[in-house]
């Protein structure tokens, strides 16, 4: 077995959650390294593309989180065998990525030019990726994203609309979901309710 570190901020959320919950639910042995946002910039330092999160494995640093939430759920048995199906969870990774990208933009922003960002993604952007990422889910079954089963699809959503629903986002309605894509409420309570995740938050009495 290769020795893992995950290296992200101390959150819960954002671009290493995936991966975490990943290797989580995997039971696969890894060093969850966290450090708190004012220690970024010394951390970004000793990173390929300035940017976390990282994975070292077996002291190799790789970089970019979807490839490396896909290398983790490869290891942890939630990512498709089948050609098709690791596309469609492929799709939906990029996809929720696409919007992760455009709400960062806003990040830094304050006062009025931050209200307007946000409500500009409010009122066009989110609702799109919302309502796509919706009719996926119907698409293959309702419950899950890919293989008719949990994979890392699910996951990357799961984090995706926790953090749209947390209040967390100034200018960001917390009903904004349940507004536009109510199914992936129910997909987000569903993953939360898997014993595997449940267990993971309990550890750090988070939600």
């Amino acid at each position: 077995m290769s020795q893992l570190t995950l290296t992200y901020f101390d959150i819960h959320g954002g671009r290493g959650e995936p991966a975490r919950l990943a290797l989580h639910i995997g039971g696969l042995p890894f060093e969850d390294k966290r450090f708190a946002f004012a220690d970024f910039a010394e951390v970004r330092k000793s990173t390929p593309l300035n940017q976390v999160p990282t994975l070292h494995v077996d002291g190799v640093q790789i970089t970019q989180s979807d490839a490396i939430t896909r290398y983790v759920g490869k290891l942890a048995g939630l990512y498709p065998i089948d050609a098709l199906q690791a596309l469609l969870c492929d799709e939906v990774l990029s996809a929720v990525e696409d919007a992760n990208v455009k709400i960062g933009t806003t990040f830094g922003l304050t006062g009025d030019t931050l209200k307007e960002a946000r409500t500009a993604l409010v009122k066009g952007p989110l609702p799109l990726y919302l309502g796509w990422l919706q009719t996926q889910l119907q698409a293959h079954g309702g419950e899950y994203f890919a293989d008719q089963r949990l994979t890392i699809a699910d996951l990357k959503v799961f984090v995706f609309v926790t953090s749209l629903n947390s209040g967390r986002m100034d200018h960001v309605p917390t009903d904004l979901v349940e507004k536009v894509a109510p199914l992936l409420n129910t997909h987000c309570q569903r993953i939360a309710q898997n014993p595997a995740v449940v267990a993971y938050y309990a550890k750090f009495n988070a939600p």
